[in-house]
């Protein structure tokens, strides 16, 4: 019943003109689709989509503000080797020997190359930014907004490579089980940003139940800000990141990225933001290996 509801806000919100890339972190959908097909471009494994359901309700499964045959991107078979509990469990014996402070999310994410050198400054309720001390971490939520944890990033960036990542992959007979997710990226018109949603299998071909896709998500946010829902496009549940903060998230990036850079950069080009939108979300779904194939920086255009 939800979903209905949702579904006829979206259709009641107004379509975003105007860009707010920069200012707001969130895209229009003229920019969501040129910044789909630079990953499409960049990164062979991605493809953009029509509509895959039935043809009795694909009419109404159309968003008129997209091109049909761009309605979503996906990538498919992306392999999920260890479960997030076991990355949990090291991170906690880590915790016990580290003197630097509390244990961060972000600290789960291993990168080739470091691509954000400053750190995230802390958002209050309004998005502006909190005159903080540097270890301080946002208050707990009060409980009126299951979805208010998305906001809870403590005082480190999400894109950062300095801890390895220590995971127990699931073995019998000494056969690496791997599961695998089909990954795809819908525009969501309310929250004018993108949406991810997961569709996974067992190593046997058997799609994977809504408990078994939380174990590949943070515990944080598994049946928070990441639930089962249905999927705009696609046929069968599926677990979705929720997008009411990823606004907050991307502005935060954003400017970072800006004040980072030392040669006048004007900020990351819009061609940009889903490559920066996914290197966030792997904070959420951090042993699901979906491909990096560039680095983010900002854009050197004048």
């Amino acid at each position: 019943m939800m979903g209905h509801f949702w579904a006829a806000r979206e259709y009641l919100t107004p379509t975003l003109k105007t860009s707010a890339f920069l200012e707001k972190g969130v895209l229009t959908p003229d920019e969501f689709v040129r910044a789909g097909d630079e990953l499409v471009f960049r990164c062979p494994t991605w493809s953009w989509q029509g509509n895959s359901r039935g043809s009795g309700s694909q009419a109404s499964a159309t968003k008129t503000y997209l091109p049909a045959g761009k309605q979503y991107l996906v990538t498919r078979n992306v392999p999920c080797q260890a479960r997030v509990a076991s990355m949990e469990t090291a991170m906690d014996l880590q915790r016990g020997e580290d003197d630097e402070g509390d244990w961060l999310i972000s600290n789960f994410i291993q990168h080739k190359e470091r691509c954000i050198e400053d750190e995230f400054d802390i958002l209050d309720e309004t998005g502006e930014i909190m005159d903080v001390p540097k270890t301080a971490t946002l208050e707990e939520s009060d409980g009126n907004d299951e979805y208010a944890d998305m906001a809870d990033f403590e005082d480190d960036n999400v894109i950062r490579d300095d801890v390895a990542t220590a995971v127990v992959v699931d073995r019998d007979d000494n056969l690496i089980k791997t599961r695998t997710y089909d990954l795809s990226i819908t525009y969501d018109k309310y929250y004018q940003t993108p949406r991810v949603w997961m569709m996974g299998m067992s190593a046997e071909g058997q799609p994977l139940s809504g408990q078994e896709m939380m174990e590949d998500v943070i515990s944080d946010y598994a049946n928070k800000t990441v639930t089962i829902e249905a999927h705009p496009h696609v046929s069968g549940p599926h677990a979705s990141i929720h997008p009411c903060q990823h606004g907050k998230v991307m502005k935060t990036i954003v400017r970072n990225l800006m004040q980072s850079s030392t040669d006048g950069d004007e900020g990351p080009s819009v061609e940009m933001y889903i490559f920066i939108f996914l290197k966030f979300v792997s904070s959420i779904i951090p042993t699901i290996n979906y491909d990096f194939t560039m680095d983010v920086t900002a854009s050197t255009s004048k």
